[in-house]
């Protein structure tokens, strides 16, 4: 915060009028964890601003911004392989349009539920302020599994979901995206029974899309890549580099894997990925088109890797922060590095950490991090990349062009340096220099609130 603000009496306001609005969403939503933590930190972050500019409180922004703008919530029945009914049920909330259509990915796990959706919607919110692109927050998804179900069974899922959800959706109003569980697969049955419902190729209403019907070269890489540059940026604020440094990915999905392959392309050694079974690990470096060929062409398990790099090992159930490292980055799914494990990794001399997930790393994990001096690169910030290719694609489609790799590439990594810029520049002007979770919240804050304020109480 500004030196003026430290300890002033408008900082305790502040503080009241926050800690206020957090204890009215705990009374609201007394259930909903996932966004009662999101929303805490996002209050504790943006509490210097409202402590430094009266109209925030005056226009009444946050209590409208803790308030999604729409949530629709539905039934989706479909039929299995040997003709039961199956029912489970689709979300989709519509969090903030200040700055853009909704925009934010669909997740398709067991786990999905109203808080999960709403978290993740929050969040999007001030990520995509942070890229300079005018979309709006958003998120959905269903508690569908894909894993198990016959390619026939995900179809008729897909089509059923869609054939509710196409209601709420368009180019101009919410552009939904992929996210756990939806893959390329799941993106061509939406889109497919999207354009059979609107009878119009209205192409720019879902990313993530195929090349040969609207998708965007470097999609696929862009959140994993996205992540590598934004740590190139934290790493070159210490006038350092990834080159030779030991590097640990949990998760190997689409955010890991292409972490791993720029990691490498960087110089870096990247010695073991995770997936829900367990790690891997070889302190010779990882094969990562053995890698690709597992878990993108033949769909495998990560244990199934030791057969063809005998030097690797695979740990069941292990925990992959308890191996020493340079860099991590948490690529799986919310709440996954603890505490303990941010302990082990400060011991274990790790000196930057950054999220290709949604908020992996716990609260108290996060403390102790900065506390360690760590450097840190929250969600919001440094896995943003996959939104920003999402939204480049949508501008493709919007102009009936098709953009080379190495532009797209290109575009993405001067949006990832502004981020970085953006956050690190606000969390100096407040007072916290070096914390970019305080950066990245108060820089995407405060476009999507000055937006607001100019479209009245709306």
């Amino acid at each position: 915060m500004t030196n003026a603000l430290q300890n002033s009496p408008k900082l305790v306001e502040a503080e009241k009028y926050t800690s206020a609005l957090y204890e009215q969403t705990v009374s609201r939503y007394p259930n909903e964890s996932e966004f009662l933590n999101a929303v805490k930190e996002f209050l504790v972050a943006v509490t210097p601003v409202i402590a430094d500019n009266a109209i925030y409180t005056e226009k009444g922004v946050l209590e409208q911004i803790l308030e999604p703008e729409r949530f629709i919530q539905f039934r989706v029945s479909w039929l299995d392989d040997s003709g039961n009914v199956k029912v489970n049920r689709g979300f989709r909330v519509q969090f903030n349009s200040a700055i853009g259509p909704y925009k934010g990915g669909l997740r398709f796990h067991p786990s999905v539920n109203a808080s999960i959706v709403k978290f993740l919607g929050f969040e999007q919110i001030f990520k995509n302020a942070l890229t300079g692109l005018p979309i709006g927050g958003g998120k959905g998804g269903s508690d569908f599994d894909p894993k198990g179900k016959s390619d026939n069974e995900i179809m008729k899922f897909c089509q059923s979901f869609m054939t509710e959800l196409h209601k709420h959706i368009g180019p101009h109003t919410d552009i939904p995206a992929g996210d756990i569980g939806v893959g390329a697969r799941e993106i061509g049955y939406m889109f497919g029974q999207y354009k059979r419902l609107a009878t119009a190729f209205d192409s720019a209403t879902l990313t993530g899309k195929g090349l040969s019907y609207g998708g965007s070269l470097a999609r696929k890489e862009a959140t994993g890549y996205g992540l590598v540059y934004f740590v190139e940026q934290m790493l070159a604020s210490k006038k350092d580099t990834l080159k030779n440094k030991t590097v640990t990915v949990s998760g190997s999905g689409n955010v890991a894997l292409y972490a791993i392959e720029k990691a490498q392309q960087c110089g870096a050694k990247v010695v073991a990925c995770s997936d829900s079974s367990g790690y891997i690990y070889d302190e010779n470096g990882l094969n990562l088109e053995t890698l690709i060929q597992l878990k993108e062409v033949e769909y495998k398990r990560i244990d199934t890797y030791i057969s063809k790099h005998p030097s690797a090992k695979f740990v069941a159930g292990g925990n992959i922060w308890t191996i020493p490292c340079d860099i991590a980055l948490p690529c799986a799914t919310q709440n996954e590095l603890h505490a303990a494990d941010a302990k082990l990794l400060v011991k274990n001399g790790v000196i930057a950490i950054a999220e290709g997930a949604n908020m992996p790393t716990t609260a108290d994990a996060v403390e102790i991090l900065h506390e360690n001096n760590v450097m840190f690169g929250p969600g919001k910030a440094a896995n943003a990349g996959g939104v920003s290719v999402s939204a480049l694609e949508m501008s493709q489609n919007s102009m009936r062009l098709s953009w080379t790799f190495e532009e797209v590439d290109m575009r993405l990594q001067d949006i990832m340096k502004h981020i970085y810029v953006s956050a690190s520049t606000a969390a100096v002007k407040y007072g916290h220099e070096g914390n970019l979770v305080v950066g990245a919240n108060i820089s995407g804050f405060l476009k999507v609130a000055d937006a607001m304020i100019t479209h009245g109480l709306v």
